[in-house]
């Protein structure tokens, strides 16, 4: 339920001004300029194509805007606004300046063709003044008294002024469409095609004639004034969109039918050539141009101030100045004074082409994002996001996609440099936010959505090639890191990793939440060790009532849980030792693979060396330990690390032995060189852990494997085995793993 319904924002406006805002800015400058040169270079059918091309960018994205905004109160900012509260500050605010930039430089590049209108008096001015025209002289001072005009009575006087523009605009439409060309540039029927000999490419006259179609977003930026901007917008820019469309799609007709395509690509003001009474066509210009200026300068302060209202401009105090509001209104005047001076510079330029195109990469980036935001909203699948107006999540997917391409499409030059903008602003938007996390609920709920999906799928499709998907759990979690260290090992690419801290106790709510604090702890400890593995706490009155729980515990990755590993030091008393046999006693019941680490303070050493341990009485481990030392070499940290395997056989099977692993290294099963594979026979006479501990002193971790029945024989003894090593990894199969 919204609370905000009958309070009016701002100045309270209704569905009007949205129309006129994006309408005015619609049919602007580029549809009396350069509608004319685009049917004369592709003809009628490539007029209709690049309206279609347009239309397949706008019409999905006034649709998204239409969603958004009546799922959710949207206030001051528009589709800064919209784009921040779904893809987060950092992201939100580099595309928010890029679309405050664009808007910004888009009162001058409206002002400067204000001036075009003026054109035709050019040989008056020259006689009267001796010298030559110069548009500038009509756009500098008609920018400066505008911006002055809105300063002082604000936006009620640049709406009322919309309204009088549109009627101008209208008028000036009405005398274009009854009036009819002179016989000597009239084509012969109705050319669908361009008769030019050498006509400009498809692209580049889709690229001119693009920021034709980007006023449709202009209304949105007068959210904050809006009484109801659930119903004012979506209604206000879809009629907008849709009767921009039309008009386009009838003035591209007359165009064709009225003059040949030598005409129409030569003569930019070819419409008053056609209308009723000539000059009614610069008139109209001139209005077009102000409505669409007007409507800049009443959006582009508007996006600035909720920019700084959310302390994203990154510069050092101005988020206050410009956020800053005058009146009960919230006027922006100081942001409306920084817009003016950004459009006064670009004024003076007099020239803003490269900009334009610029900037039409910088809506493009925005239309993208309002269309991605609607898309991932429908697979997100949010309880939250229910909006009475529902777009189709495929026309989201079209239009986001149709942005890219099109970007790329138009001038790929200019998408590049529109993309290395936005990283940069990203990077000084992150920089001025430093700990805010970039991710929102959106992606959240699309992460989740497609794990759901996953996950249902993978526990229907039979295991491939076996790989870790390891279990620990463990008290001691913060006062040693080699346990974590070796799980982040061994489930960097080819496996999964689950680290469980356990807490003794019952569950209640004190327990419960200090688990959550512990966890919150462990999440901000693997994004500093930039771990790849899921961390979690598990409360229980015993480690052994954990460790069952644990077992039986589905894999968060989609696979079972297949191996767990229990650590200890060197230094830990018995009962620490008697807890990890009783523990790998009962991993052994779900059959889950066992891995034991012993460490002590050697951290892996140099990470150089690991020694495999094959002996006659446990064949079953051998192809899991040797799988496990070649994942581990996978990882950067062990990079120019060797395995040995040494193999300890009776001597009357050394040579069936010795073969057998011939035949595996050949077959490349075993991906390692014969010299780092040694053969040693033994008897009853040769003590095996002082073999062991002469041959591997010295490696920096030593995999070895023990049997469900020798653990219960041994006990803890087993664990306590080869006192000289330094860190040895235990290692029992219960699965069958084979090496291909």
């Amino acid at each position: 339920m919204d609370n905000h319904v009958g309070e009016v924002r701002g100045h309270g406006f209704g569905t009007g001004p949205v129309f006129l805002a994006s309408i005015s800015t619609i049919l602007g400058a580029i549809m009396f300029l350069r509608f004319g040169y685009a049917v004369g270079n592709v003809g009628l059918l490539g007029a209709f194509l690049i309206i279609l091309l347009g239309h397949a960018v706008t019409v999905p994205t006034a649709l998204a805007i239409a969603e958004i905004a009546t799922n959710r109160r949207v206030e001051g900012g528009g589709e800064y606004f919209i784009i921040s509260r779904s893809f987060g500050a950092t992201i939100g605010g580099a595309i928010g300046i890029s679309l405050y930039l664009s808007q910004a430089i888009s009162v001058a590049f409206y002002m400067i063709a204000f001036a075009e209108a003026f054109r035709p008096l050019a040989g008056m001015w020259q006689e009267a003044v001796g010298l030559p025209f110069d548009p500038r002289i009509v756009s500098l001072p008609a920018t400066i008294a505008l911006i002055a005009l809105v300063l002082k009575r604000g936006a009620s006087l640049g709406v009322k002024t919309l309204w009088a523009v549109a009627a101008i605009l209208a008028l000036s439409l009405a005398g274009f469409f009854f009036g009819s060309a002179p016989a000597e540039i009239r084509p012969d029927g109705l050319p669908l095609i361009s008769g030019l000999s050498d006509p400009d490419p498809f692209m580049l006259v889709f690229a001119i004639v693009f920021p034709a179609f980007t006023g449709m977003t202009a209304g949105v930026g007068l959210s904050g004034d809006l009484e109801n901007p659930r119903r004012s917008i979506p209604l206000g820019i879809m009629t907008a969109t849709l009767m921009g469309m039309l008009v386009y799609v009838l003035v591209v007709v007359k165009l064709a039918e009225s003059a040949d395509s030598v005409y129409l690509a030569q003569d930019q003001l070819i419409m008053s050539r056609i209308a009723v009474w000539g000059p009614i066509i610069p008139i109209g210009l001139a209005a077009a141009t102000l409505s669409s200026a007007i409507g800049s300068v009443l959006v582009a302060p508007r996006t600035l101030q909720a920019l700084g209202g959310d302390g994203i401009v990154p510069v050092s105090g101005a988020n206050p100045f410009v956020a800053a509001g005058r009146g009960k209104e919230n006027e922006p005047r100081n942001a409306t004074l920084v817009t003016a001076v950004i459009a006064t510079v670009f004024v003076l330029l007099g020239n803003v082409n490269i900009v334009a195109r610029i900037v039409s990469m910088f809506f493009m980036v925005t239309y993208g994002a309002l269309c991605a935001i609607s898309f991932l909203e429908h697979f997100a699948a949010r309880p939250s996001y229910r909006p009475s107006f529902r777009s189709k999540w495929y026309l989201s997917l079209f239009g986001a996609v149709m942005c890219l391409v099109l970007m790329l499409q138009m001038a790929l030059a200019y998408a590049i440099l529109a993309i290395a903008a936005m990283g940069v602003l990203y990077v000084l938007v992150r920089r001025q936010r430093s700990g805010v996390d970039d991710l929102t609920s959106i992606f959240h709920g699309v992460m989740t959505q497609a794990t759901r999906y996953l996950q249902i799928r993978l526990q229907k499709i039979p295991p491939g090639d076996w790989r870790p998907s390891v279990i620990a759990l463990t008290p001691r979690t913060f006062d040693r890191s080699s346990p974590v260290q070796l799980l982040e090992w061994l489930c960097h690419r080819y496996g999964f990793g689950t680290y469980l801290h356990y807490i003794p106790g019952m569950l209640e709510p004190a327990s419960f939440q200090e688990s959550r604090r512990i966890r919150k702890r462990l999440i901000r400890t693997m994004e500093d060790r930039k771990g790849a593995i899921f961390v979690d706490t598990m409360i229980s009155p015993s480690m052994a009532s954990a460790l069952a729980q644990s077992v039986q515990m589905p894999g968060v990755s989609g696979m079972e849980n297949n191996t767990i590993l229990f650590e200890l030091s060197v230094n830990d008393p018995e009962d620490v030792l008697d807890e990890v046999v009783a523990g790998c006693l009962m991993a052994g019941v779900p059959r889950m693979n066992r891995l034991v680490l012993r460490h002590g303070e050697n951290f892996f050493g140099a990470r150089k060396k690991i020694h495999v341990w094959l002996t006659w009485h446990d064949a079953r481990n051998a192809n899991l330990m040797i799988l496990l030392a070649y994942i581990l070499l996978g990882h950067h940290d062990w990079h120019g690390a060797e395995i040995t395997i040494l193999a300890a056989y009776p001597r009357g099977e050394v040579e069936q032995r010795a073969n057998e692993l011939h035949s595996m290294i050949i077959e490349g099963r075993l991906l390692i060189s014969e010299k780092n594979v040694q053969v040693i026979p033994t008897d009853d006479t040769i003590d095996f852990q002082r073999l062991v501990e002469a041959r591997s002193s010295t490696a920096d971790l030593v995999l070895t494997g023990f049997t469900t029945t020798r653990l219960e024989n041994k006990g803890r003894g087993l664990f306590e085995r080869f006192p000289e090593l330094r860190d040895v990894l235990f290692v029992s199969a219960e699965e069958t793993i084979f090496i291909d």
